[in-house]
């Protein structure tokens, strides 16, 4: 049996429109932009049915894997930055792991980049702290995730929703998200 079944799917609603029935499901942006691509992809979450979260109460990665039983190198996060020229990049790197300024710096051809403030990141993004996704966003910026996906059969990137996680290859990000690989994380 496969324990990725017992996990609860995205509520699913029917509605009919003009005569003829819809299938809903509370789809986020960044589904929306995985279906226009026409990739495969698998929701997972973590949270009962209906149940939300704020972004003081969202677990860290590392917790949320463990609650989808499934290996923190398999999970990623996405972390949104600030360069010395002020544009805006998106890292997406595995949620055990931290991002290396200097490293990430260098894969976009920044003297620096620092983290941007978690208020700011709504505004910028349209998505919350422990909900951010790289695809969705308000605007697209320069996104670079960890040459470690490259290794992965599937991986596993936030939804766009705090407790619903994306299950794609990086093949198939790879048609939605435009994305270049590079080492980012802090060498142990």
């Amino acid at each position: 049996m496969n324990p990725y079944s017992l996990l609860p799917r995205p509520r699913q609603e029917i509605f009919e429109l003009c005569g003829r029935k819809y299938m809903h499901t509370d789809k986020t942006n960044a589904m929306r932009a995985l279906d226009r691509a026409k990739t495969k992809y698998t929701a997972h979450t973590f949270l009962p049915d209906g149940r939300t979260l704020s972004p003081e109460e969202a677990p860290s990665g590392v917790e949320a894997a463990a609650m989808l039983g499934i290996p923190a190198e398999r999970v990623f996060k996405t972390l949104v930055t600030a360069g010395k020229s002020l544009a805006h990049y998106v890292f997406v790197i595995p949620v055990a792991e931290e991002l290396d300024l200097k490293k990430a710096a260098r894969a976009v051809g920044e003297k620096s980049v620092e983290m941007v403030k978690s208020r700011e990141l709504l505004p910028l993004t349209g998505y919350v702290h422990g909900g951010c996704s790289p695809l969705g966003m308000k605007k697209q910026f320069v996104t670079v995730i960890d040459e470690s996906v490259l290794s992965l059969p599937t991986f596993l990137f936030s939804a766009g929703r705090i407790g619903v996680q994306i299950e794609t290859s990086p093949e198939g990000l790879a048609r939605a998200l435009r994305y270049t690989t590079a080492d980012l994380v802090k060498d142990r």
